[in-house]
């Protein structure tokens, strides 16, 4: 299964600026770079989150895009929109990254769901899945994730994070773009 690797932007008028990264199309009106340091504490849900990604209200360019593939930055993007999202994400990040795609791809059969695209992340032992969905609400999506991921915890040792989440604020609801396709 060799990464493949590729980009194309769609900068159209009609819905906001757009990015296309491999098979998914993000909006790009903002984005979020990792910093190495804690840039901001978010309080939610009585809890302390302490944010490492700076929000740039600007649009995702395809520059950015290149440095992120090329590991200069760490490039994500927002996952939830006025309280839908587009796509159900899972991120694996483990020893077993291969297996985990394998038994995700046979799992997503059996449930007869057969759009979704793997990809790995910046290190070999992550691997990211998106499933694209029509404007779900967040509630919504956050159920078909758990289902797949309690399907997945009866094979697997937990060792993912589901996206998009009611238990996380905003900044926390992003996606670190992937950087190869898996096929």
């Amino acid at each position: 299964m060799p990464p493949t690797s590729s980009s194309t932007t769609n900068l159209s008028t009609n819905r906001g600026p757009h990015i296309k990264v491999f098979d998914l199309e993000f909006a790009s009106d903002h984005y979020y770079i990792k910093r190495p340091r804690v840039v901001e504490q978010i309080q939610f849900d009585n809890r302390t989150f302490y944010a490492k990604f700076e929000r740039i209200d600007e649009p995702l360019t395809p520059l950015l895009f290149s440095q992120h593939l090329n590991k200069q930055y760490t490039i994500a993007v927002p996952l939830v929109k006025d309280g839908k999202t587009q796509y159900l994400v899972l991120e694996y990040k483990g020893d077993e990254a291969l297996q985990f795609a394998h038994l995700a791809r046979h799992l997503f059969h059996t449930m007869q769901l057969e759009a979704f695209h793997i990809y790995r992340g910046r290190e070999p032992q992550k691997v990211q899945i998106f499933i694209p969905v029509s404007a779900m609400s967040v509630e919504g999506a956050e159920k078909i994730l758990n289902t797949i991921s309690d399907k997945l915890a009866s094979r697997l040792p937990k060792r993912w994070k589901t996206l998009p989440s009611t238990k996380l604020p905003e900044a926390y609801n992003i996606v670190t773009l992937p950087y190869a396709q898996i096929e």
